[in-house]
């Protein structure tokens, strides 16, 4: 249903991302990505690292690696898809926002809700440029 191959966000040929290798219809769980959680304060030592790219909050006393193809599904403000929290199961369970044609990039809004468009760590220095220039 699903596959890793180079993202058409940007011209950098690492940067990856998933594609359905199907049409998928909405509200159709895509993928169910384990999670390994660790307790929010040991994050100090995972900002030093590229892996704090990745990471999702996982309640309110843990944040989490999610295994899988979880940690690979790029960012949009206007998403195709959304996860939900399973803390029964201990996954990040992903479904189709609605209909994604086989070969289209899968893309959740980072912000947890697919209509939050509050700026995030990677484009914060974006709006506070737009703020100084209006």
């Amino acid at each position: 249903m699903i596959e890793i191959r180079s993202s058409t966000i940007t011209d950098d040929e690492n940067d990856k991302g998933v594609f359905a290798t199907r049409d998928i219809k909405k509200g159709e769980l895509i993928h169910e990505a384990p999670v390994l959680p660790y307790p929010n304060e040991e994050h100090e030592h995972i900002e030093k690292t590229h892996l704090a790219d990745y990471v999702f909050e996982y309640g309110l006393h843990h944040s989490a690696f999610l295994l899988g193809y979880g940690m690979m599904f790029n960012h949009s403000y206007q998403p195709n898809a959304y996860y939900d929290i399973n803390f029964d199961q201990h996954t990040f369970d992903f479904f189709a926002y609605k209909d994604i044609k086989a070969g289209e990039e899968v893309f959740i809004n980072y912000n947890g809700e697919v209509e939050n468009d509050s700026p995030l760590w990677f484009n914060e220095d974006e709006e506070d440029e737009e703020d100084k220039s209006e």
